[in-house]
């Protein structure tokens, strides 16, 4: 429990204090409840030691609460004499008891350790495996969209319009911007993972940030209505502007992706008590109950998920809200469709109200 926090000195000096402190109590207490129950404490309180900090540390201590129950407790008292027989073999006990305990624990601890590492080691593993077979199908297709499109207009002959030649170049763009966003999705989560991930946060005009989303990303959408209305009474907010962008940009698409045709995206947004509110919402088919818990996980895919995708964006999504020490849910609609909440604390400055009044 302790043992990485402290150095071993420290390990030792806390023990010998915790064993000194049972000590003393055991003397206020001796009178009422007896030198067999003050060693009984002891013992519990090597077997605490035991479970935080490391073997020598608790084997000095378990000896140490020997020789002091010995000389405080056992009659007669203040001297390591030991007059009858049955307190001898008591006392021996202690000791038997006390380092087979420590050794047991310590041991138990060691296994559990290593059967968690054991356990992370293989979780990695299927992280990794899970990672290579869906970066591999999604890059393996626009890189073949790309390569067969730069062929056909390589050897495109005399009777190519220049409307096929548009329609070629439409879906060279397509698979690009498609690789980009994978790439961009493996660095995102490179930043996560690497726990050097830097909130840079400035004060940013939420308003400007989604209007300019929409229309450099989603602007050549047909299938969906991507609605938003300005908060004409938001404050500038201080946010780190490109991460806020990609988590509603991940929301967005895979709101996009993930419901039928003709369906309407809405987007609201507020500042209430300190907190900007971000509510991004679709009247699709809403999450399978049985799946909405586990939408944010690296990889993870529901069961009604389009062809591709790895699985990420939420969870990017998600990690940049919490760098931004907010929180991200979501919920399915009553009515139908799903709603995505995030929830971000941070400073705020009135100047576009002042401006306004």
């Amino acid at each position: 429990m302790f043992k990485g926090k402290y150095s071993i000195l420290k390990q030792f000096i806390f023990s010998l204090l915790a064993v000194f402190t049972v000590s003393v109590i055991g003397l206020l207490l001796h009178g009422l409840v007896g030198y067999k129950m003050v060693g009984f404490i002891q013992l519990l309180l090597i077997s605490i030691l035991a479970l935080s900090f490391e073997i020598l540390p608790v084997l000095a201590s378990a000896f140490i609460s020997a020789l002091l129950w010995n000389y405080l407790f056992i009659p007669p008292r203040f001297n390591f004499y030991i007059e009858k027989s049955e307190d001898i073999i008591f006392f021996l006990m202690y000791f038997i008891i006390a380092g087979i305990h420590t050794a047991l624990t310590f041991k138990i601890r060691k296994a559990k350790k290593h059967a968690a590492e054991k356990e992370e080691k293989e979780k990695t593993i299927k992280l990794y495996n899970t990672l290579i077979n869906s970066i591999s199908h999604e890059l393996k297709t626009p890189i073949s969209s790309l390569m067969i499109g730069i062929d056909s207009l390589k050897n495109a002959n005399p009777s190519t319009t220049e409307n096929d030649k548009k329609l070629l170049i439409n879906e060279l763009e397509i698979a690009s911007i498609r690789l980009n966003r994978q790439v961009e999705n493996l660095l995102n989560v490179s930043r996560l993972e690497s726990g050097f991930l830097k909130i840079k946060a400035d004060w940013c005009d939420l308003n400007e940030l989604i209007r300019n989303l929409i229309n450099k990303y989603f602007s050549s959408v047909k299938t969906h209505t991507i609605s938003f209305t300005a908060n004409e009474k938001m404050p500038l907010l201080k946010l780190d502007h490109g991460l806020i962008e990609i988590a509603i940009h991940n929301i967005l698409l895979n709101s996009v992706q993930h419901t039928p045709e003709g369906s309407t995206i809405t987007i609201k947004i507020d500042f209430i008590a300190g907190f900007c509110k971000i509510y991004i919402a679709d009247n699709g088919k809403g999450f399978q109950y049985n799946e909405i818990d586990f939408i944010f996980d690296k990889f993870y895919r529901g069961s009604h998920s389009f062809s591709g995708g790895t699985g990420l964006g939420l969870s990017i999504a998600k990690g940049y809200t919490e760098a931004h020490n907010g929180t991200i849910k979501v919920n399915n609609i009553d009515t139908g469709g799903a709603k995505f909440t995030i929830s971000i604390p941070t400073s705020s400055t009135y100047i576009n109200q002042l401006k306004n009044e």
